[in-house]
C-alpha cells in the first residue's frame, strides 16, 4: 500500500483552519498524531478522507508550505475578536454564491435582459441619507412598513422578498448549503455583498439576531447601489463610531432606509428616554436598540456621551450573548432563503427546459433528487 509523505506543516494548517484539535479527529484518524510528527504516513485514501473531514481542497495537501487563503473580494469586517484568516465554512459559501451568480449571469446575458440601473447609481460623494431615501422608492416599500410587520421575521422575510423582486439574489443562511454541521460562524461575518448589473447577490448570516439580518440586509443593499465590485464582507452590530469610508455610507444608507429620520423624531416625542425608549423603538423598527441609539445621537436626539454609554454596555452584553437565528423550521420553506427562490426557480426552469442537466441543477441548488423535485413542486413548477 503505497503511502504519502505529507508536510506536517500543511496537515495541521488543515486541522486548525477548521478549527479541530488532535482529538477531534483521533477517532477517525488514530494516527494523525504520527502523521503530523513524521513517524507514520497516509495514504491516498486517508488523505481523501483527511480532505474532506477538514474542509481543505485535497490538492493543497500536496503542497510543500501551508497556502495563504486570500478573500477574492475587499474585507471589510468589524466583528470585534474574530477569528484569524478565512474558515473553510466561510470559503465554501463564497465560492458557492460566486458559482451562482455566474450562472445567473450567463442566463440573463443570453436572454438580453437589461442590466439593473441601480446597482452602481450612487457615488461615495453622494450624500447617503439620500441613498438611502432611493433604496425604499426602488424597492416599493412605503413609509411606515416595518411597523406593520408583527414580528421581526417577517419584516426580514419580507425585505428579503421585496429584494429578490428587483432580480438581487438574496440568501440568508446560518450554514454551508444545507449541512447543520458546518455552521457560520457570526463572529467571523455577518453578510456579503456580490455587484454585478445583471446578478448581484447579497448573503446574509443566518446564524445572526433577526434584527441584525434586518440591518446587514440593507446594509449590503446599499453597497450594490455603490456598485462595488466584488464588495467585501461587513461585521456589525450597528453604526460604529469610525470605520472605512466604503462601511461609514452604508451604515448611513441602512439607516436612514431602515430608520427614516422623519418617522424616529414623530416617535421620539412620546417615547420615555435612555435605552428603555431604545428597546421600544428598536421593537417597532425592527434593527437593534443600537442602531436607534446612534440615529439618535446623529440626528440630536440624545447627547453623544449618552450613546457611546450605552454602546459599551450593549456591545460588551452582546459579545455575551448571541441571539441565534439559524436552523429549525420547515426544510422546504428555509430553501426559499438558503437558495433563494428567484435564483432556484430560474436553475428550475432551466432544468424543465432541457438547457441544463439535472446534475447541474442538483450541484447549483445543493439539492438532489427527490428534494429537488419536492422543492419544485412547492414552488408550483412541474417537472418532466
Amino acid at each position: 500500500m503505497n503511502r504519502i509523505a505529507a508536510n506536517p506543516r500543511v496537515l495541521r494548517w488543515a486541522r486548525e483552519r477548521a478549527g479541530l484539535s488532535l482529538a477531534d479527529l483521533q477517532r477517525k484518524f488514530p494516527k494523525l498524531e504520527a502523521w503530523e510528527a513524521q513517524t507514520a504516513k497516509p495514504t491516498m485514501n486517508q488523505l481523501e478522507k483527511f480532505a474532506k473531514a477538514t474542509g481543505a481542497p485535497f490538492g493543497f495537501l500536496f503542497l510543500q508550505e501551508p497556502p495563504e487563503m486570500v478573500l477574492p473580494f475587499a474585507d471589510f469586517r468589524r466583528v470585534e475578536n474574530r477569528p484569524q484568516g478565512v474558515s473553510p465554512e466561510l470559503m465554501d459559501t463564497i465560492y458557492t454564491m460566486q458559482r451562482r451568480q455566474a450562472w445567473l449571469r450567463e442566463e440573463r446575458l443570453e436572454a438580453q435582459v437589461e442590466p439593473l440601473e441601480f446597482v452602481g447609481s450612487a457615488k461615495l460623494s453622494d450624500d447617503p441619507v439620500t441613498t438611502g431615501q432611493h433604496m425604499g422608492q426602488v424597492l416599493g416599500l412605503a413609509d411606515g412598513w416595518r411597523p406593520k410587520a408583527s414580528t421581526r421575521i417577517e419584516a426580514v422575510g419580507k425585505l428579503r422578498s421585496a429584494i429578490e423582486q428587483l432580480g438581487i439574489m438574496a440568501v440568508i443562511n446560518g450554514i454551508v448549503g444545507n449541512n447543520t454541521h458546518r455552521k457560520l460562524d457570526v463572529q467571523e461575518f455577518r453578510g456579503f455583498a456580490l455587484s454585478d448589473p445583471y446578478a448581484p447577490l447579497i448573503f446574509v448570516n443566518g446564524a445572526d439576531s433577526k434584527s441584525a439580518q434586518m440591518f446587514t440586509l440593507a446594509h449590503e443593499l446599499a453597497h450594490l447601489w455603490l456598485g462595488d465590485a466584488g464588495v467585501g464582507l461587513s461585521g456589525f452590530e450597528g453604526l460604529e463610531p469610525d470605520g472605512d469610508e466604503v462601511e461609514k455610507f452604508c451604515d448611513r444608507a441602512a439607516a436612514e432606509f431602515l430608520v427614516p429620520a422623519v418617522e424616529l423624531q414623530s416617535a421620539w416625542q412620546n417615547l420615555t428616554h435612555g435605552e428603555a425608549g431604545f428597546r421600544e423603538l428598536a421593537k417597532l423598527f425592527k434593527v437593534s436598540s443600537v442602531v436607534i441609539g446612534r440615529r439618535a445621537m446623529d440626528l440630536g436626539l440624545v447627547e453623544r456621551e449618552d450613546f457611546f454609554d450605552f454602546y459599551r454596555d450593549y456591545t460588551q452584553r452582546q459579545n455575551q450573548k448571541q441571539e441565534a437565528g439559524a436552523g429549525g423550521g420547515d426544510f422546504y420553506k428555509n430553501q426559499n432563503a438558503r437558495v433563494g427562490q428567484l435564483f432556484a426557480s430560474q436553475v428550475i426552469r432551466a432544468a424543465k427546459e432541457g438547457r441544463i442537466g439535472f446534475k447541474e441543477a442538483y450541484d447549483l441548488t445543493g439539492l438532489n433528487g427527490g428534494t429537488f423535485q419536492e422543492y419544485a413542486r412547492k414552488l408550483k413548477i412541474t417537472l418532466p
